[in-house]
């Protein structure tokens, strides 16, 4: 049940080269299925929709895409009061901290005398995927919709599936609570095609996020270019960095916090002290008794964990950035000396106070985040996710005099003869 390294033994370097590179996805050849699905709903709209869902979710959507405000309201209406208050809570939280992020438009004229600056807009549609097959997440309805409607985005369209008609409640809460605009019963590849290119039913959206199986995934890489997309996610990990100061019952219940989400999920602990290591990997061996899930945990651990015992945590944060994890917890006394340290992680969690947990739900920043190390080059999904940059550029007759003439060389240089024009005949104006 997972392994155990230690830094210091012979052959080190390729079992840690094994678990960055361990293929854990759960369907590789799915592409093929996927370009099947999206043409055929591109070819024949609704009519593929209802099939598809009859066919995968066996439910017959005919005449009933869209779910009405009716039965959002009647979910609504069923949510337990202490639910419905933690998922506002969570929705606030979420919207305070997005808020924060919204960036600010610029202008200002530079030493020539030009203009220059920019501007943000969000997207004018944003379709939101939320999975609802094996395991269903009003949590990921708020961390897609909130930003969204912080960004502006004036029309949100989100698709679940809903094997066999049912529908968690609180999905459909959390989509009216987050302000989205529409909810429609349908989902796998087929459901990411109709928000790309459009059915009678489905209004084509601009962009497309939110987290789902391999199907999903493909499917987003496929129609990435005539939408946007936020990333293409993989199975969820956690790196804890922890010493020994800590309870070994906590830091492994924080490892099997991830290790539940999937099977192919990747929990990792790396610690200073070997004794502390063995704790923990005993501590989850007794919780993998225990656990409602522990059947998909207890196979992530087993083809995935790992406790890395180190020399000290200089060394742990070198770890981490080759790791580049979607959430890094920092149990150690000084958790913010050692986050200077790290360069590449998804989000970072600081101190013994702060489970990951906690950032799934209510702590604000989002997680919806960068998977399978591609935290070394990207970011979680954020209000900038739902807007684009336009530049802005004004030249006056003194400023194009300026620095035309540079502009006008380095067309010519290039062979570009009606660029060079577009600027000479200016500067020719203003020489009469």
């Amino acid at each position: 049940m997972g392994r155990m390294l230690r830094t210091w033994d012979h052959g080190f370097e390729a079992a840690f080269e094994a678990l960055l590179t361990a293929k854990r996805e759960d369907a590789p050849e799915v592409d093929e299925a996927v370009a099947g699905i999206i043409a055929d709903v591109r070819a024949r709209g609704d009519a593929a929709l209802v099939e598809l869902t009859a066919r995968f979710d066996r439910v017959d959507v005919a005449g009933r895409l869209r779910v009405p405000e009716g039965e959002i309201d009647a979910a609504l209406a069923a949510v337990p009061e202490a639910e419905l208050a933690a998922l506002h809570l969570a929705a606030e939280r979420v919207r305070a901290y997005h808020e924060r992020q919204v960036p600010r438009d610029e202008s200002w004229e530079d030493e020539a005398g030009a203009t220059l600056g920019w501007r943000w807009t969000p997207v004018d549609a944003a379709g939101l995927y939320v999975p609802g097959g094996q395991a269903s997440y009003p949590s990921s309805v708020l961390m897609n919709a909130v930003p969204a409607k912080v960004a502006g985005v004036a029309r949100l369209a989100m698709v679940t599936p809903m094997p066999e008609g049912r529908v968690n409640p609180l999905v459909l809460a959390a989509a009216r609570i987050a302000g989205v605009d529409e909810v429609w019963r349908v989902g796998g590849a087929q459901a990411v095609a109709a928000l790309a290119y459009g059915t009678a039913s489905i209004a084509p959206v601009d962009k497309i996020t939110g987290p789902g199986n391999a199907y999903v995934a493909a499917a987003k890489r496929r129609v990435f270019g005539k939408v946007g997309i936020d990333s293409i996610a993989g199975p969820s990990e956690v790196l804890v960095i922890a010493d020994a100061a800590n309870d070994p019952d906590w830091v492994a219940v924080d490892l099997m916090s991830q290790a539940e989400h999937d099977a192919s999920a990747q929990a990792i602990l790396v610690t200073d002290d070997e004794g502390f290591g063995t704790a923990v990997a005993a501590a989850v061996a007794a919780r993998l008794e225990t656990i409602e899930r522990r059947a998909v945990a207890g196979a992530s651990w087993r083809d995935f964990g790992a406790v890395i015992v180190c020399g000290n945590l200089s060394e742990a944060a070198e770890l981490a950035d080759r790791l580049a994890p979607e959430h890094l917890e920092l149990l150690v006394e000084d958790p913010d000396a050692l986050a200077a340290r790290i360069r590449h992680a998804g989000a970072i969690f600081l101190g013994r106070w702060t489970p990951e947990a906690v950032g799934d739900y209510v702590a604000g920043p989002n997680h919806v985040l960068p998977t399978s190390r591609t935290a070394r080059f990207s970011s979680g999904l954020s209000v900038l996710d739902f807007m684009k940059r336009t530049t802005l550029t004004r030249m006056t007759p003194q400023s194009l005099k300026a620095i035309g003439p540079a502009a006008e060389t380095l067309a010519r240089s290039e062979s570009l003869e009606a660029h060079g024009l577009s600027v000479a005949l200016r500067l020719a104006q203003l020489n009469r």
